[in-house]
């Protein structure tokens, strides 16, 4: 018979409509499938005399008619061979976990809560403890959950399919968490497709190891709820946003070479980051990846915490001790692309499905990944409903997306003939910027106060404007032309810095085109690009110099501050995800120094509103004198815009200190040295004003007033109005 022969090859579409218990008019049909069984019987509920099945195949197929009085609707199964005997509950006598309106927002592409819907889930099903499993694969013919549950043999567990969605459904009854599982798909062209990970699946097995684990789900007990009503103020425009990036499984490892776990982490970390003063930590890519090398850019499990660093909870744990202190916790999301390893999204059903149809859309042969196929509507609720998870179930205060100019250029990274032009004949990807709406709006309105920032690397207008004006809806974007602007600048001699002036100029002309977070990230320190310190010109004294004398200018520039682990005590050696930090080096004082400086920056950013308030905002910024490039200095003012005292924020990149030149400035009087990046205590050479110098009401650089003010070498300097507290005197805490 076709069913006999469909089940014993594992080929059935339909299990449902043939296994389990069916009822018909002489009584109840019971139909099981137990391989290696040699005998089955029915174990009823109410405790009566088991209920020998006739075998119909020696695959273990049994069924057999049984009659109304003594119809078994609740029951377990007793299987028997030479080996022993065995007791298994029958997954086909439960009914449906999903829904009609999971079907039908699935194939709309508004499902919101697909994550927890689809995957594996921890549920109570027709009174019956045990795990549901759900995944999308419409061109399958058969698909089946394996796992050591059941030897991994794809005859045991086929699962149900919903019609029309493409949607596969099944109750594991008395499965619990911790069970390793794949599934396993027969696509339309009948042939066994590699064993594939969940999509949905919340946790991981650890690396090198490939299987989903079914998640042991409980309710998190968050006590965060005054740090989430407060964070729209936190992640604005005007606020003192100082980002630490951090690679979790690098920033320390045990002496063994162990990772921290999330644990570990908050009593290490999240100190030392609230120390330090930063606002916002930034985990690089948290969703497991097979490949430590990948940094986690490369993701297979987007719904699962690395596996490196603990469990789901554990990562929870870590974002409320960073809410308990303070910090915003952001991560880095990659829905651009995915990698191509046999047991991820790749051709998950035998077919092209979470990628794009066509090769040159839906490959990048820069990186050698597939990238998503935007204009699917079950693709895009996919991803929309991943940004919904990490901010909602784990209290993410802002999402970083990865390679948004991938996304919305369709020729970005891509040779020429690697490429396929829109409809137009244009190299714009509507898609992919009617994808990023969508997610922007989505997260703006089921998390709110989180906040979206865009790496973004080219000139696409309106990235961080309202979609009704045009714009992607991004709250942030990263600055990447003043990183790589300034990062050339200062790499220079100074002896020729003064021929690439426009280098640290340019950047004003549109600063205030988007609102801009400056990243000295992970990808300045890889590659062979060395260290921020390692790359700068001189001896050792101007290195450390020049490096202090950049942070200076960065936390006085207009634009969000991030800064990459380690840039803090200035690391010499380039950065590498196989090893801890050289912590060591805090014990030599110019890394001290550089330590101090960064946080004493943290400090005045956070504490004087014109470093910050304007950031994204033409009134919050005027240029002093924009053209000494004679002597390689630069200067401007900040100021608040509500009238608040401005800071007067001077730089000399060279090695040579001006004692005479002449700054104007908007008031005469007594202005203090708030900072100064030659100070011994962060590791310079002494030199200054000795803590103030006087305005005379001498016109100068278009302003009332002006002061002769001495420039230290290769350094920054910031000055305010005597009569302003800027928090000098606060107790500043031992490090931790």
């Amino acid at each position: 018979m076709a069913e006999l022969e469909a089940l014993r090859n594992a080929r059935h579409g339909d299990p449902f409509a043939w296994l389990g218990p069916h009822e018909v008019a002489e009584g109840l049909v019971l139909r099981a499938f137990v391989p290696d069984a040699e005998r089955l019987f029915v174990l009823p509920a109410d405790g009566g005399a088991p209920i020998a099945l006739t075998q119909r195949d020696a695959a273990g197929i049994f069924e057999d008619l049984l009659p109304k009085r003594r119809m078994p609707f609740g029951y377990r199964l007793r299987a028997e061979n030479a080996g022993g005997v065995w007791e298994l509950e029958d997954a086909y006598r439960f009914g449906e976990t999903l829904g009609p309106l999971d079907d039908h927002l699935l194939v709309e592409g508004t499902h919101r809560r697909l994550h927890e819907r689809l995957g594996a889930h921890l549920v109570v099903h027709e009174g019956m403890e045990g795990t549901r499993f759900a995944v999308w694969a419409p061109n399958a013919k058969r698909v089946s959950v394996v796992g050591d549950f059941n030897a991994w043999d794809g005859r045991r567990h086929p699962m149900r399919k919903r019609l029309d969605s493409g949607l596969w459904e099944i109750f594991v009854p008395r499965l619990g968490a911790g069970a390793a599982y794949k599934y396993e798909i027969l696509g339309a062209d009948g042939q066994v497709q590699p064993l594939k990970a969940d999509p949905f699946g919340r946790a991981a097995q650890l690396r090198p190891a490939t299987a989903s684990l079914v998640e042991a789900e409980a309710d998190f007990p968050w006590d965060d709820a005054d740090f989430l009503a407060r964070r729209d103020v936190a992640n604005s425009a005007r606020a003192p946003i100082a980002i630490y990036e951090l690679h979790a499984p690098s920033w320390r490892r045990h002496p063994d070479g162990r990772f921290y776990s999330w644990d570990e982490l908050v009593t290490a970390l999240v100190p030392y980051v609230a120390w330090m003063g930063f606002s916002h930590i930034e985990l690089m890519p948290v969703m497991e990846h097979p490949l430590d090398e990948s940094w986690g850019y490369q993701p297979i499990g987007l719904h699962a915490p690395t596996a490196r660093m603990g469990d789901a909870a554990g990562l929870k744990r870590f974002i409320q001790a960073c809410h308990a202190q303070g910090l915003g916790v952001i991560l880095d999301w990659v829905p651009a692309h995915f990698p191509q390893d046999r047991h991820g999204l790749i051709r998950f059903d035998g077919h092209t499905l979470y990628e794009h149809p066509d090769p040159k859309r839906g490959f990048h042969k820069g990186w050698g990944t597939a990238t998503f196929d935007f204009g699917r509507r079950e693709v895009a609720a996919f991803l929309a409903s991943n940004a919904l998870y990490w901010t909602q179930e784990f209290h993410a205060d802002g999402l970083r997306v990865d390679a948004v100019s991938t996304m919305v250029h369709l020729d970005h990274g891509r040779a020429p003939g690697d490429w396929t032009p829109n409809e137009e004949g244009g190299t714009e990807n509507h898609e992919a910027v009617a994808f990023l709406r969508q997610v922007n709006a989505l997260v703006a309105e089921e998390a709110p106060g989180a906040a979206v920032f865009a790496e973004e690397a080219t000139s696409w207008p309106g990235v961080t404007h309202a979609p009704e004006d045009g714009g992607l809806g991004f709250q942030f974007k990263w600055n990447m032309g003043w990183m790589n602007d300034t990062l050339r600048y200062i790499a220079l001699d100074p002896l020729h810095r003064r021929w690439h002036h426009n280098l640290v100029t340019f950047g004003m002309v549109y600063a205030f085109s988007e609102k801009f977070v400056l990243p000295l990230s992970h990808d300045e320190v890889v590659h062979g690009k060395g260290s921020l310190l390692g790359r700068l010109p001189g001896d050792d004294w101007q290195r450390f110099a020049t490096l202090r004398a950049y942070y200076g200018f960065m936390y006085g520039h207009p634009g969000k501050k991030l800064l990459f682990m380690g840039g803090e005590f200035a690391q010499w050696r380039e950065w590498s995800e196989a090893r801890e930090l050289d912590w060591w080096l805090l014990q030599f004082p110019p890394h001290q120094g550089v330590q101090t400086l960064v946080r004493e920056l943290n400090h005045l950013y956070r504490t004087i509103p014109a470093l910050h308030a304007r950031d994204a905002d033409y009134e919050g910024f005027r240029w002093i004198d924009a053209d000494d490039a004679e002597h390689s200095t630069f200067s401007w003012l900040r100021m608040d815009g509500e009238g608040g005292p401005p800071v007067a924020v001077l730089c000399n990149l060279t090695p040579v200190p001006r004692f005479h030149l002449r700054f104007g400035l908007p008031q005469a009087g007594v202005w203090r040295e708030v900072l100064n990046t030659d100070a011994t205590g962060f590791g310079g050479s002494g030199l200054g004003n000795l803590g103030r110098v006087v305005a005379e009401a001498l016109p100068a650089h278009g302003m009332p007033a002006s002061a002769i003010v001495v420039l230290p070498p290769l350094a920054t300097i910031y000055l305010m109005p005597e009569s302003v507290d800027d928090g000098e005197g606060e107790d500043h805490a031992d490090q931790p």
